[in-house]
């Protein structure tokens, strides 16, 4: 495939899996002028995305816009059909790569991924991965499911290269856009392929470099993210013992040259955090013991086991057993704004809810199954735990959750540290937030 191919915007292709990541790379190349197919597993996602119906239903901007005008100019198709790789030139993977619950990655989705592609793709196209994957997938996994699958032979018969991806809720199409990208290949042409695609249509730069690296940045990326966060927490647990604020705690420190300290917070959520430091470490686990990444991901998973510590303290301040509590839960998506659940910190807060016999509701009004009404889930409530910082919420701010809760003497406990402490006692309620009780 030569690169004048690419520039004069003649090479077709095809982006397997079109989620959080793949849709919006799938749309931004065809509103380039390219002729894209966009293939998932999912028959009613596909279905409504050619209606021109945006499925991510978080905020979004410009996704839904994307979403409708691409599918109108027809330089788009979602489909289910794997036979309509056969005449493309490139083909993306973006499927979902989670971790096992003993850490080990899952790649069911990758593996059926590369299947399809290999029995349907014609000579001399060019993979690329952009899912995350652990240090030597693309050797160990990738490169074996194709050539198994086809007998073809690298760099003779097909390319090969990963370019993970680097998005988040709530940014993906200013993230494909504004933030450079990395891509490993296997040899020159991959990476001068991938390089010159990449920067005409998203305006990005792209280093190129080997596989191996490539999969080791991305994944030590987001460990470095979880293990910053796991500091963040610390810190809050550390403040709450001394009796400190750590949001003023982290203002000053963050006022020394070189110091970022993350947010702290009721738990990490998202499809990459939460598993990619097990995907960073699963490799060379026979040759290296882990010991501050692993450490990293107990702190944080332990955040909504503390967000039930801090009810039960409030509880305990106002004489009241935690069982006898009416809780409602504000936020099952991880991230503000975000309907995506996936690794959501909730979750463990409501098995942990359950189990201590509390009664609770859920409200979140990006996600279908709890898009109830605020007012009538606190009429009868005793507490509120909030989990995601979401916009709504402090729009209808501490009077207006205050006149909600009918109870004399409610309870507020805030995970994202959404509301001032001072302001929510004057309002009347018990507050306990992370890092400020």
């Amino acid at each position: 495939m030569p690169t004048k191919k690419i520039t004069d915007k003649k090479t077709k292709i095809a982006v397997v899996g079109i989620g959080y990541v793949g849709l919006p790379v799938a749309l931004l190349f065809a509103k380039a002028g390219y002729d894209v197919v966009g293939l998932d597993v999912d028959e009613d996602r596909v279905a409504r995305i050619m209606t021109g119906e945006n499925p991510i239903k978080g905020r979004e901007p410009g996704m839904d816009e994307l979403v409708k005008n691409v599918v109108k100019t027809k330089k788009f198709i979602a489909t289910t059909d794997a036979t309509k790789l056969a005449d493309r030139d490139m083909i993306m993977v973006a499927v979902q790569t989670p971790v096992e619950e003993d850490h080990s990655p899952r790649y069911e989705a990758l593996r059926a991924a590369l299947k399809s592609i290999a029995r349907h793709m014609k000579r001399g196209a060019q993979i690329v991965i952009e899912s995350t994957i652990a240090p030597t997938t693309m050797e160990k996994v990738v490169r074996p499911a194709v050539e198994h699958e086809n007998g073809y032979d690298l760099n003779k018969d097909y390319l090969l290269a990963n370019c993970p991806e680097r998005v988040m809720p709530g940014r993906l199409i200013y993230n494909l856009t504004h933030y450079d990208r990395l891509v490993g290949a296997y040899n020159k042409k991959a990476g001068d392929n991938v390089k010159a695609l990449y920067e005409k249509v998203l305006g990005i730069k792209v280093d190129i470099t080997d596989p191996l690296t490539a999969e080791i940045v991305k994944t030590g990326e987001n460990t470095y993210r979880d293990v910053q966060i796991a500091f963040a927490n610390e810190m809050a647990l550390l403040s709450e013992a001394y009796g400190a604020n750590v949001w003023k705690v982290r203002e000053l420190l963050n006022k020394c040259p070189g110091r970022n300290m993350h947010y702290p917070g009721a738990g990490v959520g998202g499809h990459c955090i939460p598993k990619d430091s097990w995907l960073l470490i699963h490799g060379a686990k026979d040759s290296i013991s882990t010991k501050l990444i692993p450490l990293a991901r107990s702190i944080n998973n332990f955040m909504p086991h503390h967000m039930y510590d801090l009810l039960a303290m409030a509880a305990r301040q106002i004489d009241v057993k935690v069982e006898d509590l009416k809780v409602v839960v504000l936020g099952f998506a991880y991230d503000a704004n975000s309907d995506d659940t996936r690794n959501t910190p909730t979750t463990d807060l409501i098995e942990i809810l359950a189990q201590n016999k509390v009664k609770y509701t859920i409200q979140d009004p990006y996600v279908d199954e709890y898009k109830t009404d605020l007012k009538k889930d606190l009429k009868d409530a005793d507490a509120i735990i909030l989990m995601a910082a979401h916009d709504e919420y402090a729009k209808t701010g501490l009077k207006g959750l205050r006149e909600m809760i009918k109870t004399k003497t409610p309870i507020l406990v805030d995970g994202r540290n959404l509301f001032d402490k001072q302001k929510a006692e004057k309002e009347g309620f018990i507050y306990k937030g992370v890092g400020n009780i």
